[in-house]
């Protein structure tokens, strides 16, 4: 397969030994020195003469990239929001505060990883006794005291976010009682808030803490129950965080355009598509810089980038140090490659905004997040900016989920078929005919049900976690 008509390697749809499927081979002679293309862009430079129809991998092709770049704003902005587009509606949660949910579920929000294990319990024992509602759940982490400067802001950040989620009906905020990230400098972090909505608990202040945390989960059950009734709402009140893990050769080739397509779609409607995982841009920048909305919008993208290679040289590591082992199995060679399959998420809309990590977007469209690939921590970010889902793209599988419904799209039907209780969706179809508008139209129909209560795999397992960025010293 030959993916853009500049590349001079394709893709082998199948085994074609020794390429292995999903691998690269050579459309025609690559001498050494010259530019290998993919995607149209180049991905590296060949290292040694390359025969046509030869295997080309990490033994004959080296990555470009190096340090920090300058760079220049040449727009190729299109139209944001096309006022001919049908705008949908779907069964959501509104909110007091007017933002929309697409689940009614009760969080316990730990302000410290001192008490992970009470509430653990706390969320078993209330899931029993409170089961008229779409969950109680709590999220471990080992954060919230011990910390200095800006990862105890980054925590507090992240904490906030997931407290103010419209997926959580109810929220308990749940404190030691001697940490760093204590219950009343989070409350004032915290602003207004509505009392009935969010309680808290110190811990330390009760001699029976778990009947203390029943008694107020009861209080967050009864008012989940009166807010618990779904109406129509519009579609463009979404917002889709954007990730991939575990990718392989047919991921920019399958899952990752699909979900382009749809983000695409959600924007033209009015809606918000958020795309984090920095390191993964490196190599394909321009292509987002390029869609700026203004020249703003430009520089700020431009500092997320080379503040983010900055991060990598201050700890002495190269800033091409992806893929992963299983990129690299699944035929991705060099990050270049990498991230032109990753960026390929965020579809061709415009960049509306650029978000600091824990931040919210203060305005619909593509925003890029800053956070890196790491799986947890990126899924972790994009939902405490307020994504209502996570659309996860892989190639190798994983079963990793956020607080929020993860749909995981695998880009290969060998992994549909073996990780099957893995997989909310297969993008393979993409591979044997099927056109792109068809299969976005029927992953959208998918997303739809997911917003209005259908279940993805990571849910149907209980598959919820949190990791929360960490960058500098531990008391």
């Amino acid at each position: 397969m030959q993916i853009h008509e500049k590349d001079n390697v394709g893709v082998a749809v199948t085994a074609i030994p020794p390429v292995p499927a999903g691998h690269k081979f050579a459309l025609r002679g690559i001498p050494a020195g010259a530019l290998v293309v993919k995607y149209g862009y180049p991905i590296g430079t060949a290292t040694q003469d390359i025969a046509e129809g030869e295997w080309v991998h990490s033994h004959n092709l080296k990555t470009n990239l190096s340090g920090v770049l300058d760079y220049t704003y040449n727009p190729a902005l299109r139209k944001l929001v096309d006022e001919k587009v049908e705008k949908g509606m779907f069964m959501g949660y509104l909110r007091k505060d007017g933002s929309v949910g697409i689940r009614n579920e009760i969080w316990i929000i730990n302000t410290v990883g001192c008490v992970n294990k009470p509430a653990e319990r706390l969320a078993a024992l209330a899931r029993e006794k409170y089961p008229d509602n779409d969950g109680i759940y709590t999220f471990v982490h080992p954060h919230g005291c011990s910390q200095l400067g800006e990862d105890h802001v980054s925590t507090q950040k992240i904490l906030k976010g997931m407290v103010n989620h419209p997926n959580a009906a109810g929220v308990l905020v749940f404190g030691l009682g001697c940490e760093n990230n204590t219950i009343e400098s989070f409350r004032e972090l915290l602003g207004d808030y509505d009392p009935e909505r969010v309680k808290f608990l110190i811990a330390q202040d009760f001699e029976d803490e778990i009947a203390e945390g029943i008694r107020l989960l009861g209080e967050l059950a009864d008012y989940a129950k009166r807010v618990g009734n779904r109406s129509l709402t519009p579609t463009g009140s979404l917002r889709i965080g954007l990730k991939c893990g575990g990718s392989d050769g047919f991921s920019g080739i399958t899952a990752n355009p699909l979900v382009g397509a749809v983000s695409d779609k959600l924007i033209a409607q009015g809606g918000t598509a958020l795309l984090s995982e920095v390191p993964e841009m490196f190599g394909a920048e321009t292509l987002l810089m390029e869609r700026a909305e203004s020249a703003e919008v430009f520089e700020q993208t431009v500092a997320l980038v080379n503040d983010f290679k900055a991060y990598f040289t201050r700890y002495g590591q190269e800033i091409y140090e992806n893929p992963s082992p299983g990129n690299k199995d699944g035929g991705i060679t060099t990050l270049e490659e990498k991230s032109l399959g990753c960026t390929q998420k965020g579809g061709t809309s415009n960049v509306t905004g650029v978000l600091d990590y824990g931040e919210q977007p203060a305005k619909p469209g593509l925003n890029l997040l800053r956070g890196p690939g790491n799986d947890i921590v990126a899924i972790t970010a994009l939902m405490a900016s307020g994504a209502h889902m996570i659309l996860f793209t892989t190639g190798r599988g994983t079963p990793v989920g956020a607080p929020v419904p993860t749909v995981k799209i695998s880009s290969n039907k060998a992994l549909a078929e073996k990780k099957a209780a893995w997989t909310d969706y297969d993008a393979s179809p993409l591979l044997e005919g099927v056109s792109m508008d068809e299969l976005a139209e029927d992953f959208w129909a998918y997303l739809l049900r997911v917003a209005e209560g259908e279940r993805t795999k990571n849910e149907e397992h209980d598959y919820r976690e949190i990791a929360i960025f960490k960058d500098g010293v531990t008391l």
